[in-house]
Formats: structure tokens, sequence, C-alpha cells
């Protein structure tokens, strides 16, 4: 089969792979659309040391499937499907409490971290566990439900949040997953929503899919607006989608007293935090991790037409134009969001 590898950091190779093999368990999956998330890009120059090569990245996936193992009951040969990133056992203290994003044993696809190498679907074929796999509803679009998966972690985050009718929120980053959690916001009942982000584009796509007002922080205080607009208090509510310290700090000083901080920006092992405020105003600082057990949720709005990912699709492309690109994304092309790659 064909695959996109990481042969080395900044170096993407159309290869020829022998096609996976499945055990009794395991769906086979004709790959029709992945899309290239954020990580895998910061993957790319070996940024987040979690790609290291030689790996087949790839996770937001959908596609058909090509063969059931012998013990699969759930799916047959032609089924329209999508499947989680996250491989989890179902076993460890973690996933027997319904957290399985943080399984003990817990793989990502695409990933090659040192502990293990797990290859993913930029490629014609990816072989899953099928307790990870999600059916598709006929008309949903295979390559909007390869979105699927970006969309279960705005849910996440949005559902660790505990958003209370009418609140207020900020959220600072306005790239898929960011514009994906604005939407998960409205659904949840808030009543004002803030966006920020350095790029004009992306603050436009933010009002339109459902940001009360935006922000640039080069050319505007967001943290006074918000305050402006709150009676003087702050939000109730911040989410971080970028994973730096000027945007977390940034969070931070629209939240009200007593406010919620909910961290989703994992590109950098360390910041710098400010700890004080954190305390003196008594917030909650949550981190969110993937997703866990979003997907269905995710398809029934997604297909229903109640989250939008249509307009985050920058381009869709052949497999074979992967390394190219992947070279735009990495040089930050202006007006790119999300490009899919069809193997």
């Amino acid at each position: 089969m064909k695959a996109l590898v990481l042969k080395a950091y900044k170096q993407m190779e159309i290869t020829d792979l022998p096609e996976p093999q499945i055990g009794p368990r395991e769906v086979l999956i004709r790959v029709r659309a992945c899309g290239i998330c954020g990580s895998d890009v910061h993957g790319f120059d070996g940024s987040t040391g979690r790609r290291i090569p030689p790996i087949v990245m790839g996770h937001e996936a959908a596609g058909v499937v090509a063969q059931a193992g012998s013990e699969v009951d759930r799916f047959k040969a032609g089924d329209r499907v999508t499947f989680d990133s996250t491989i989890y056992c179902g076993n460890c203290f973690f996933c027997r409490r319904g957290d399985l994003n943080l399984c003990d044993r817990r793989r990502v696809l695409g990933v090659s971290c040192g502990d293990y190498r797990q290859h993913g679907a930029f490629a014609e074929y990816v072989a899953v566990p099928e307790h990870i796999v999600y059916s598709l509803p006929e008309r949903f679009s295979l390559e909007h439900a390869c979105l699927i998966e970006p969309v279960s972690i705005a849910f996440h985050a949005v559902d660790r949040s505990r958003i209370a009718l009418g609140a207020t929120a900020v959220v600072i980053g306005a790239g898929m997953i960011g514009l994906a959690v604005i939407q998960a916001l409205r659904l949840a009942g808030c009543g004002r929503i803030f966006a920020a982000d350095l790029d004009e584009r992306r603050l436009e796509l933010a009002r339109q899919l459902g940001a009360d007002e935006t922000c640039n922080p080069q050319n505007g205080d967001l943290a006074t607006a918000v305050k402006q607009a709150t009676d003087g208090r702050g939000a109730d509510v911040a989410v971080e989608a970028v994973g730096a310290t000027a945007p977390v700090n940034l969070a931070v000083n629209c939240l009200r007293k007593g406010g919620t901080l909910t961290l989703i920006g994992n590109v950098a092992p360390k910041i710098e935090f400010p700890l004080q405020l954190a305390v003196t105003r008594e917030l909650t600082v949550l981190g969110s991790c993937a997703s866990r057990g979003d997907y269905p949720a995710c398809i029934s709005m997604m297909s229903r037409g109640l989250v939008q990912v249509a307009p985050l699709i920058s381009a869709s492309a052949p497999l074979a134009e992967g390394p190219q690109w992947f070279d735009r994304l990495y040089r930050q092309e202006p007006g790119l969001m999300k490009v899919l790659l069809k193997p």
C-alpha cells in the first residue's frame, strides 16, 4: 500500500509499505480522508518529541471497512466508519472508571514517542481495534467525518468546563480546535462568547461560527473588553487552545474570581504560569486531554448540521501531495486551516 512516511524530521515521502494484518478483534479500514493535525505539523520538525521517525502519522480519519477480524461482530466490509485516535485497553483502573483517554496502556495513532510506535492513517489502509470504531450515517460526508476527532477534543474540553446556562466564555486561539470549542460552547448554553487570535481571517470564522465578539491581542485589550461586558467581573470560563505563555496569561486575566481555566493547547512541555493570580482568585485549572467517549454525540450533532466543519477545510488533496502540503503548513502559509489528504 502507499503511505506517507516521516522518514526524517522535515522529510516526508510516499512509500510502499505492507498492508496491515489484522487480528481477530481488529478492523482493516480503507482510508478515504485524513486531516493534517497541528500536532502532526509540530511532529514534522521533531519539536514535540512524539513523532520519532520513521512513522506514518495521521489520526483524524474516516473510511470504509475493507476487512473485519474473525471475532468482530459490529462491522462488515463496506461499512462507512471513523475511529478514535486513542487506542485504550478497556481493562485498566482508568478505563474501568470511564477515563478512556487516561488509559495506562494508551496509544495514539500516528505517534512514535520512544515507548511505542503506532502507525497512523496517512496511508491507504489502517488497522484498528473494533472497540474504537464508530459507524457513520449514510449521508455523512467522509471528508467531514474525518474531523470528528478534533471536534470530540473540543466537546470533551467544554464538558470538563461545566458550563452554566448563560455563562460568559473566552476562547483563546481560533484554530481548528478553538473554532470547534466556540460551537460546543454555544450548544452548551453559553450566553456570550469572546474569541481571540492573531489572525484576522480566523477571527472572521470565529464570528461566523458563534463568537459574539472577537479580539486580536496585538490590536486590542481583550481582558478589558470582557470585564466591561460583565460588570467588571470577568468571564466564567476561559478555554486556551494554543499552549504558550502569552495566551495562557491572557486567558487567566480574562477570568472572574472563582472562574475556570481549561487548557487544551499542548505544544510545549513547560510555560510560565501566573500562580499568584490563580491562587488568590481561586481559579479552577483543568487540563483536557483528547476525548472520552464523545464520538457518538459528535457524530450525531455533526450529521444534523449543529456543528459546522466545512468552513474549516482549506484544501482536500491526494495523499501523493502530502509532502508539499506539510511544507506549506509548516511555513504557516496564510489562509490555511485544515488540509485533508485522500489516499
